[in-house]
């Protein structure tokens, strides 16, 4: 009997301690999207990324890379280094220059001519490298996000 007690009372105080450690908090991959794009006068897109954070915890972004896709064409490459501190369920933009194909360009060019009705689909997708607070380094995240980019009536160029 005495070996039993001895045993419970050991397994409750293993338990109380493990309870003392800090909790972990869960880590989500984030949400990219493009905010706005705003085509330059040497023809590069200026993106607008925002990168939404989806983790219970902050993260440190490093990196983006991967494949933009306007109007199902052929992909352009989506990559860019920054350094953006971004706490838990909370969202920030860094800048990215692409340089589309011609037919994607010419694919805002047919939809700009149906004012801001006219929208063109685009997909980003890729991974994104960044370093959970709780951990000691960085790591991949998978992102996929499809949406639509349409003409900003009365800002000629710039596309949300």
């Amino acid at each position: 009997m005495r070996r039993l007690l001895r045993c419970i009372a050991l397994g409750a105080l293993a338990t109380g301690l493990v309870a003392c450690g800090p909790p972990r908090k869960s880590v989500f991959p984030p949400a990219i999207s493009i905010q706005e794009m705003t085509v330059q006068p040497d023809g590069q897109w200026q993106l607008t990324v925002r990168i939404q954070n989806n983790s219970y915890g902050g993260m440190n972004f490093r990196s983006v890379d991967g494949e933009l896709t306007v109007a199902e064409l052929v992909p352009v490459r989506l990559h860019s280094r920054f350094d953006l501190d971004i706490p838990a369920f909370a969202g920030d933009i860094t800048r990215i220059n692409v340089l589309p194909t011609a037919e994607m360009s010419q694919a805002l060019k047919t939809a700009a001519t149906k004012g801001s009705s006219g929208s063109v689909p685009y997909s980003v997708t890729g991974r994104a490298s960044a370093k959970p607070e709780q951990e000691d380094k960085a790591r991949d995240f998978e992102f996929r996000g499809n949406n639509w980019l349409s003409p900003v009536p009365g800002i000629p160029n710039t596309w949300r």
